[in-house]
């Protein structure tokens, strides 16, 4: 692995992870990053992003998870941060197969084993990162328990069917524009949007950060989910709701003003899950781990018990 860049907002207090580059197997650039346990370490978190995201955003919770033993390793997906780009305009958020993202992931793990991350490990996925650690794990991620902050296992399309939003994807790629975005024009959520009206976070300064955030590094943005990521992101969502649960003891935290990812989907996922466990935060939206303080603080109490309860297997 060779060492890559991570970076700070000036005054930024929170200790820094170290970066590296790794290549998948398919050929592609991928960052990683890694935090060190405060203290002995009891165990290592396997930290997955969701969609537009970067290592950088997850600072403040890796710090929550390192203060409490934890050692912590992320990743940039494909696409989005300072992973490699997969199309010449770099802005829409874009992926020819959700498949694809287990090349990351596995990356990830190859990370984690060639550092001698300690076992029992832990996997915590938010929004697009636990549709695809959901797949991880039926295709074989061995971690000891997982926490899913807001999974994408289904796409909140409002009144859309889905068997439209599919459609009129397929057709954007039969016409040369699958690359295109959906919606917007390739501005950045947080730049683009109030924060009265923002779906992820009630919390005015954690948004603030975001925002700071995305103004500083606008090269590790990007914009609205392209036609093709849209089409590929609801057939992956369909396959994986026909799949049994796999056997790994899950804790599944919900806001009650989510409106990015399905709420449906997520309590059908936990109802079939032997074991599984509902967490719902009032009045959070989106982003559980970045809203208001007590919230937060609610979410990491039980995620950290979670693992506690499962260091063991």
């Amino acid at each position: 692995m060779q060492t890559a860049p991570f970076r700070q907002l000036p005054g930024d207090q929170l200790r820094p992870a170290q970066a590296y580059w790794v290549q998948t197997e398919d050929g592609l650039r991928i960052r990683v990053a890694h935090w060190r346990a405060q203290g002995d370490p009891r165990g290592t978190v396997l930290l997955c992003p969701g969609r537009t995201e970067y290592i950088e955003k997850y600072a403040e919770s890796a710090d929550r998870l390192t203060a409490a033993g934890y050692e912590v390793i992320s990743l940039d997906w494909r696409g989005q941060g300072l992973s490699a780009r997969l199309q010449d305009d770099p802005r829409p958020g874009h992926i020819d197969s959700f498949a694809q993202y287990q090349h990351d992931l596995v990356e990830m793990v190859v990370a984690a084993t060639e550092l001698d991350l300690p076992r029992p490990w832990h996997l915590l996925a938010h929004s697009m990162g636990g549709c695809i650690t959901l797949a991880g794990l039926h295709a074989g991620l061995e971690v000891s328990s997982a926490v899913f902050s807001a999974p994408m296992w289904g796409i909140n399309l409002g009144r859309m069917p889905q068997g439209f939003a599919i459609g009129l994807a397929y057709l954007a790629g039969r016409v040369g524009r699958g690359g295109r975005a959906v919606f917007g024009k390739g501005g950045t959520y947080t730049l683009d949007e109030s924060f009265s009206a923002n779906l992820l976070t009630e919390d005015p300064g954690q948004w603030s950060r975001m925002l700071c955030e995305d103004a500083a590094w606008p090269d590790m943005t990007i914009s609205g989910a392209s036609f093709t990521w849209v089409k590929e992101a609801l057939n992956e969502c369909s396959r994986l709701s026909q799949l049994d649960a796999p056997n790994v003891p899950a804790l599944v935290s919900l806001g009650s003003e989510e409106k990015v990812v399905s709420a449906r989907a997520i309590r059908d996922r936990v109802a079939s899950w032997p074991g599984a466990e509902l967490l719902e935060i009032d009045g959070a939206r989106h982003e559980v781990m970045m809203c208001l303080p007590e919230r937060r603080a609610a979410f990491f109490d039980a995620a950290l018990a979670h693992f506690a309860r499962h260091s063991d297997r």
